[in-house]
């Protein structure tokens, strides 16, 4: 594995705080009352059971866990400390992976809806 990468592919700090300033507009979105449909739209790739954010997030802190072992600038004594509590945010973003499983249940309802609606017609 290499020790970095390209200049093209390292992502920056600019490219974290705009993905951060994302979230942050779809927070200020979803707090205007949306149309569920439109909402749950932009909520299914946030949340999506193998690459939402969850799984993200946790696969992002055991990575940082494991840069921070095999740097040797870090001292011995405190590595440990750091690792595991990285390690165990990471465990408790990745249990959130589930909440695909509330977006299931929201898509059925819009579905029972629906069908309800258009039996009224």
């Amino acid at each position: 594995m290499p020790d970095h990468f390209p200049d093209d592919v390292t992502p920056t700090p600019d490219d974290i705080r705009d993905a951060a300033e994302t979230l942050s507009q779809l927070t200020e979105y979803l707090r205007t009352n949306p149309d569920l449909r439109t909402a749950l739209a932009l909520m299914e790739p946030l949340l999506d059971e193998y690459a939402g954010l969850p799984i993200q997030l946790g696969d992002t802190l055991r990575a940082f866990a494991r840069a921070l072992t095999d740097n040797p600038t870090i001292p011995h004594g405190a590595a440990p400390t750091l690792v595991a509590d990285l390690r165990s945010a990471a465990w408790e973003q990745t249990g959130h992976h589930s909440l695909h499983y509330t977006l299931d249940e929201l898509r059925a309802i819009l579905r029972s809806e629906l069908g309800t609606a258009q039996g009224r017609s």
